[in-house]
């Protein structure tokens, strides 16, 4: 006789035949969305519900734990609850991927059913369970204080009019529904007939297929169908860079493996528990090969090669101006560094989902990506297809940091569905979200910097060696954005830097959040540190001397225009810095904008229907606020107040192409092809309303035009905008905990200064991450972590973080914004390194940093 176990689940009793996971339950059984699975391993909080009052992991119970439980989830909370929370995160600028935030809110509810008077600490206590990647817990925590006031005092929630205009604190077009858990991620989206699919990846790093036996998987009741690579019906090979595609979306028999990643085959099943169990039942004989670990392994005479190339290497980067050797020789200090930076995790909250369904003779997608149409244009490749023959559309992606550019499920996802003719959903777990995602470049830089005797900078020199593991993924254009950005926003000519980005068998490295300039901006502020020492100017006053300023050279040669604001923040955080005994300062630049170059189009389309403005553009918000920021052009721009524009989803058949959420871009290129749709509306509603406008349809577009590296101009554009950043990292004096971080960021022109804070606020969490407790060991190619023991900052561990939002920036593009998403992140590291050079005299070259109050 079969138990059935029975409890209540937002005030119904529920009553299951059979034990299973309780997360899956709420989520596949009930439809219950805001439970998110984040982890499955009782890490991120994600999926916290309350179970008779107290803040727990669903994903950590089963349906037989919850017997005789009272469950609430946030579709459970009362209405007045739900218009408090979303008031308040709303109001605060709390929310920026919203992965995380229904989770937030049921660890609230659960400090809230103590006490309603909650203390600062108390609320950083509360969310000790719950990971945030992208706010940096500050606005959080203020969100949660505020809804605790509003609950406690019973006070009316304010119905805010917002006329959206630049700078002003404009709330998030999705905040509430991310706040209330109704936002539909790629996971979220269930279709009748739907199976699920995964990968069968390879055994070894590196190893010939020598044969693939799928047949005792076929037998398995509820499987749909198993595909290898003969069931490819277009190209084999994909890639981020169409020009490159190096990438075998399916390993053929007979062919290499090249990282742990790889997949071998595709199968397809009714639920997941067959799923896995079919996998298993795919037998794979395999042929072990040598494999290569380090970019030293890898460049070694003889090393067996990675792709069918003369040598591992993906592309040397050379950038020379002046005579760096001849002016290092002559001048009065130098010094000699080698840095190493690691691999680390992107670690958003999200992992990779996607549900294809068979629809026409094409195939339609639902993804979470950084561009839906990088994914149409692969997926269209993989499948033989023309591009108009697979639409994608965009569902709210819960953080990405650069890692969600590269395919991971959408095209098994897609294949699947185009050749079994079947809905199928295909879903990392999370440690194969670990395994097989791309990494941030581990990097070893040997540099060079020399000044004269009052300090100014004379040259620098610099050796880039990037591991980018087994495939291209953008570890050229990483590798540029490195070289380019070695030398510092400093008013010097003379470098000579060279970068090698190495293939081996470790897992790809691609884009992540500072794009480089993360590794070579830490070793330059480092050296510039110890130049300070030499000449005994304090670190403050050697970078005020040679910060650049507006009509001088930059490095690159690059002219820096009117809204150069460094200085600006150098001087905004003077004070901090001179009046805290342990404090470490750094400045970095960071472009906006792909440049180089290279074609990058920012493209909107404004349609009125209905009496509404419909923007339509694809750029992916991924946590960073494209949509509201769009908004609040476009409502600038013509004169009219949010009620009267809608946001679009980003879609391949309704939205044009706006380039990939990259580079810090689209603020300043989406933005101003916006700003040009709302100025042409503005003229029209002069003499015509809204209502008399109805099917007006007007494409714009911006393109940024810029120079190609290794320009032979005198003075080349490599960029169409640069941001500049100085911040200060203050220790306590006894234990050397950080105690405060001072982030003072020339952003151009503050679209909406809250949503900013919050970008700076998470920038400035992860940089500390980076440069003190985040790890991820990789031995013989398989990283050793998993995502609890990843060191992400948690709540109680952040300190103080202060942002200053400088705005200088008179340019017209974009109404004078700058990207600010990469550069929070890059000075950060190298300021702590600062500090704690100060703190003990151990100047310390690797990160993360070791013998510091959180890494002994």
């Amino acid at each position: 006789m079969n138990e059935n176990f029975v409890f209540v689940v937002n005030g119904q009793t529920v009553s299951v035949s059979e034990e299973k996971n309780l997360l899956d339950y709420l989520r596949e059984d009930l439809g219950l969305i805001s439970v998110k699975d984040g982890c499955k391993e009782g890490a991120c909080g994600t999926c916290t519900i309350l179970v008779d009052g107290k803040a727990m992991k669903s994903c950590i119970l089963t349906t037989k734990k919850a017997v005789g439980k009272e469950i609430i989830t946030v579709e459970g909370l009362s209405q007045r609850e739900k218009d408090a929370f979303a008031y308040a995160f709303t109001e605060c600028g709390a929310v920026q991927c919203g992965f995380c935030i229904p989770g937030m809110v049921i660890a609230a509810k659960a400090l809230f059913l103590k006490t309603l008077n909650p203390t600062g600490d108390e609320v950083k206590k509360a969310l000790v369970g719950n990971i945030c990647r992208c706010t940096g817990y500050v606005k959080i925590e203020q969100a949660i204080l505020m809804a605790a006031e509003i609950l406690r005092e019973n006070k009316e929630i304010e119905q805010r009019e917002c006329k959206g205009l630049i700078g002003s604190n404009t709330g998030r077009v999705d905040a509430v529904a991310k706040t209330l858990g109704t936002a539909k991620y790629a996971r979220d989206y269930k279709v009748p007939g739907m199976y699920y699919g995964s990968a069968v990846r390879t055994k070894y790093p590196r190893a010939r297929v020598l044969s693939i036996d799928y047949s005792e998987a076929l037998k398995l009741d509820g499987v749909l169908g198993v595909l290898t690579a003969a069931d490819v019906p277009g190209n084999n090979y994909i890639g981020h860079l169409e020009f490159i595609s190096d990438w075998q979306a399916l390993i053929p028999v007979g062919e290499i493996t090249r990282y742990i990643g790889d997949a071998v085959a595709l199968v397809a099943a009714k639920d997941m528990k067959t799923l896995e169990e079919a996998k298993k039942l795919v037998k794979v004989e395999y042929e072990e090969l040598p494999a290569m670990f380090t970019p030293e392994e890898a460049m070694a005479e003889g090393a067996p090669l990675i792709h069918k190339k003369e040598r591992n290497i993906l592309v040397r980067e050379v950038l020379k101006r002046g005579n760096s050797d001849e002016v290092i020789k002559n001048s009065k200090y130098v010094v000699t560094n080698i840095y190493k930076t690691p691999g680390t995790e992107h670690a958003y909250l999200e992992p990779e989902s996607a549900l294809a369904i068979p629809e026409g003779d094409g195939v339609r997608l639902y993804t979470s990506s950084q561009s839906i149409f990088d994914e149409q244009r692969e997926v269209s490749r993989l499948l033989g297809l023309k591009r108009e023959q697979v639409r994608v559309t965009s569902a709210y992606v819960g953080g990405g940091f650069g890692g969600k550019e590269d395919m991971t499920v959408q095209h098994h996802a897609a294949l699947l569905a185009y050749v079994l003719k079947k809905p199928i959903q295909v879903t990392l777990t999370r440690q194969e979200s670990i395994n097989y995602s791309v990494k941030r470049h581990p990097m070893t830089i040997e540099m060079t910097t020399a000044c004269d005797e009052n300090g100014i900078l004379t040259a620098m020199k610099a050796k880039i060696i990037a591991d980018t593991g087994a495939y291209a993924s953008l570890g050229g254009p990483v590798l540029q954005r490195a070289c380019t950005h070695a030398a510092g926003p400093y008013n010097y000519q003379n470098i000579d830097i060279e970068g090698i980005a190495v293939y081996t068998n470790n897992p790809v490295s691609g884009a992540f959040r500072g794009f480089g300039v993360t590794q070579s901006a830490f070793a330059i502020e480092a050296n510039i540190n110890q130049l300070a020492e030499l000449t005994g100017i304090d670190p403050w006053d050697i970078r005020y001397r040679n910060a650049i300023r507006p009509g001088q050279e930059l490095p690159n040669g690059q002219i820096a225009d009117n809204g150069t604001a460094l200085v600006e923040t150098l001087e905004a955080v003077k004070d901090i810095y001179y009046n805290n005994k342990i404090a470490g300062i750094a400045c970095s630049m960071k472009n906006a904008g792909i440049g180089v170059g290279l074609e990058d189009i920012g493209r909107c389309r404004l349609t009125v229907e209905n009496g509404v403005v419909k923007v339509r553009t694809s750029a992916a918000c991924i946590g960073q606020g494209i949509g509201t920021v769009c908004l609040q052009i476009v409502c600038e721009a013509s004169g009219l107040t949010t009620d009267k524009v809608v946001i679009e989803t980003p879609d391949t058949h309704i939205t044009p192409d706006s380039g990939t959420t990259t580079a810090s871009r689209q603020t300043v290129f989406t933005g101003e092809a916006a700003k040009k749709g709302g100025l042409e509306l503005r003229k029209l509603l002069e003499t015509k309303t809204l209502e008399e406008l109805e099917g007006w349809d007007y494409y714009t577009e911006y393109s940024g035009i810029t120079d190609k590296m290794g320009s032979d101009k005198k003075n080349p554009v490599s960029h169409v905008a640069y941001g500049y950043a100085t911040q200060v990292v203050v220790l306590n004096e006894e234990t050397g905990k950080v105690e405060k971080v001072v982030a003072a960021h020339d952003v151009g022109r503050a679209v909406n200064p809250k949503a900013l804070e919050g970008q700076i606020e998470g920038g400035v969490v992860m940089g500390l991450g980076f440069a003190l407790t985040e790890v991820m060991p990789v031995k013989a190619g398989v990283p050793q972590v998993k995502f609890g023991t990843l060191g992400l900052f948690r709540a109680p561990n952040v300190p103080e973080i202060k942002p200053i939002i400088v705005e200088k920036n008179k340019a017209d593009l974009a109404y004078g914004a700058k990207g600010v998403g990469e550069i929070t992140v890059i000075p950060t590291a190298p300021a702590v390194q600062n500090a704690y050079y100060k703190f003990d005299g151990n100047f310390r070259t690797s990160l993360p940093l070791e013998h510091t109050f959180y890494k002994k």
